[in-house]
């Protein structure tokens, strides 16, 4: 089965695509082969030498993931996606190359993205199938660690990642819903996890029902106007990520906090909430059965 990777370098490095499918043979996909972690970090580039780039602090996380789930792989996810964020205090820009992801994927736990996205998932009695490559190397919502960042990124309330860990108990969210541009918009995402919470939306086929609707409609509702969001300032990412030098590790069992951020109005997040609800009401779930008449 394919292990932890034998080269251990002190920093995290950049892996482009192109380099990436050089690793993804069958071998590794079916977990026959180890990485091959000498030649792979010969074709990757350095990242700054900062702590939030430390290999050992990344690989420690998700081998506590591993521990902690190892008979709940899916449950893992809303563990790890917040702890993921706050260890690697990544910008924007930073996160939106594939070249971290690639490697972490590669060349620091490619166990974890078998341990995980392994197709016989918590079945372990069943035929082991390949993972797909695209938990490897893939776009951000399949990517196995960019799909985690990014849901944390487009879910925390500023500081605070209690909605991130909502948003990921339902995999639909991870799956479809942080692929869609309309999930940027903060009170937008924060309504949807306000559902959520209430019970007005329960399951996956709700939610992908329910973001379906909210992204059809975001172009006749100008979210901006209906529900506008704050002003963010760019320095508050940037003071946060300067602040990893001086940072603990993230806690295993406390939520730990993001970057000090202002949060999203309650106004605007209440005002989306009561629409999503009267959309959601009207928009088709599949599999639901359809109302009959005289029912």
């Amino acid at each position: 089965m394919t292990g932890k990777p034998t080269r251990q370098p002190k920093y995290l490095r950049l892996l482009p695509d192109s380099s990436a499918g050089l690793f993804l043979t069958e071998g590794l996909l079916t977990g026959e082969d180890d990485v091959k972690s000498i030649q792979l970090d010969g074709e990757a580039q350095p990242l700054p030498e900062e702590k939030r780039f430390r290999w050992d602090g990344v690989r420690d996380l998700l081998e506590d993931a591993m521990y902690e789930f190892g008979e709940t792989r899916t449950a893992a996810d809303a563990w790890l996606a917040p702890r993921l964020h706050a260890t690697l205090r990544l910008t924007r820009v930073e996160a939106a190359d594939p070249g971290l992801w690639n490697y972490l994927a590669l060349g620091v736990a490619p166990d974890y993205v078998h341990w995980r996205h392994n197709p016989s998932g918590e079945r372990p009695a069943e035929p082991t199938a390949p993972v797909p490559a695209e938990r490897f190397k893939g776009p951000h919502y399949k990517q196995a660690f960019a799909r985690l960042w990014w849901t944390a990124e487009l879910f925390r309330d500023g500081p605070d990642y209690t909605p991130v860990v909502t948003a990921c108990g339902i995999q639909d969210i991870l799956n479809f819903a942080i692929r869609l541009e309309v999930m940027d918009h903060r009170p937008t995402a924060q309504a949807v996890v306000r559902l959520l919470t209430d019970g007005t939306v329960r399951t996956g086929r709700e939610t992908n029902a329910l973001a379906a609707a909210v992204n059809a409609a975001a172009s006749t509702l100008f979210l901006d106007a209906l529900a506008p969001d704050v002003d963010r300032n760019p320095t508050d990412i940037r003071a946060w990520s300067d602040g990893a030098e001086d940072a603990m590790p993230v806690n295993r069992r406390i939520l730990p906090g993001g970057p000090d951020e202002e949060r999203t109005p309650k106004e605007s997040v209440e005002i989306l909430a009561e629409q999503f609800r009267e959309l959601f009401d009207e928009a088709p779930v599949r599999g639901s059965r359809p109302v009959q008449s005289g029912d």
